[in-house]
């Protein structure tokens, strides 16, 4: 065969495959990402409708403007309760920077230390996860320890432990999946533990610290720490694709380890609070931005939560969505979401 032969199929085979391909592209987030930008944040978030999500929360805190509310779609699909800005919601990870801050007060009052080791403070578990020894909260906190996720265990979410105890059991006596500080890997294990270490010290269950030392100076007044604290109908409702009903009052053993319940202008105001520095007493900030981050996201089944700051143009912006899909888009299709109202608040404020 002539190598203008060879080169001629060549590109055939380059052709076919290349059109081939196109079948995989996710055409929904291409579709999401090329849009037009719309002019406002309520007719993005009426957008944003369309590509499938039951309802979605906004709230806007920027300096030198009155702090807007959006809403769209469902806060109860079965009985067609519009979305509410007002309600509560299942913050997941979020929570994480609120537990961060409280270790990062009782180091500074010298309860805890940061270069104390997991078997120091939990020595019932030294014999039960690999380099507990070596591992230091500091590692805990920032996510460099190699102990496993529990949530990472298979089916997980289709049978989950109904508290922290079994959540625990899952990860015990297994190998770490790097030597502590080696890396960074995102571990709930490694909060799970700082819940019980902040128990121990404290004596009662860490949120209560929480609420004295951050919720109740910052008049958080519509943060929880549990289902059992909230009128149930105030709870945005929770969907995962394929399941019909609603699953808010299915709490996953989260609140185990940490799944606050919060309104979107609360998580604003924590977290203006925690990047302006003035929920934290003299030398608890310093601590605090040497462990751990000024944001966050959450995820957990039916609830999709992103909490930024963006200090280019001094805003906060929460975003809230209450469909969830562990195998789908819909987490990318949040953050391209996110990012577009982004730019509509910036392109606003320039």
């Amino acid at each position: 065969m002539s190598n203008k032969k060879v080169k001629r199929i060549a590109r055939i085979i380059f052709i076919i495959v290349s059109i081939g391909s196109l079948y995989f592209v996710p055409w929904i987030l291409v579709k999401a990402w090329i849009m037009p930008l719309p002019a406002t944040v309520q007719e993005q978030l009426e957008q944003a409708i369309l590509y499938d999500f039951d309802g979605i929360i906004v709230y806007v805190d920027q300096a030198g403007k009155p702090p807007a509310s959006y809403a769209a779609g469902w806060h109860n699909r079965e009985d067609k309760v519009p979305a509410d800005p007002q309600a509560l919601f299942k913050i997941g990870s979020i929570t994480k920077l609120y537990v961060a801050v409280a270790v990062a007060k009782l180091v500074n009052e010298g309860r805890l230390s940061l270069d104390a080791s997991l078997a120091d403070y939990l020595p019932e578990l030294a014999g039960r996860i690999e380099n507990s020894d070596k591992i230091s909260l500091r590692m805990l906190v920032q996510h460099r320890t190699g102990i496993p996720n529990f949530t990472d265990v298979p089916n997980f979410w289709v049978d989950p432990p109904i508290d922290a105890d079994e959540q625990l059991r899952l990860v015990l006596d297994q190998p770490a999946d790097f030597a502590p500080d080696e890396e960074y890997r995102y571990s709930n294990t490694n909060y799970l533990l700082i819940g019980k270490i902040l128990d121990k010290e404290l004596g009662y269950n860490n949120y209560e610290y929480i609420k004295e030392e951050i919720l109740i100076p910052l008049n958080l007044n519509h943060t929880f720490g549990s289902l059992d604290e909230v009128a149930i109908d105030e709870l945005m409702g929770g969907y995962y694709v394929g399941i019909e009903e609603d699953i808010k009052t299915v709490d996953y053993g989260l609140n185990s380890y940490g799944s606050m319940l919060a309104t979107a202008q609360d998580v604003a105001v924590f977290l203006r609070a925690l990047n302006e520095g003035s929920l934290f007493k003299e030398g608890e900030q310093a601590i605090y931005t040497s462990i751990y981050a000024s944001e966050h996201t959450g995820l957990i089944p039916g609830y999709q939560s992103i909490a930024r700051y963006h200090k280019e143009m001094d805003a906060v912006i929460i975003q809230f969505n209450n469909t969830t899909n562990f195998t789908g888009y819909d987490w990318s299709l949040a953050e391209i979401i996110y990012s577009r109202i982004v730019k509509i608040v910036k392109k606003k404020s320039s």
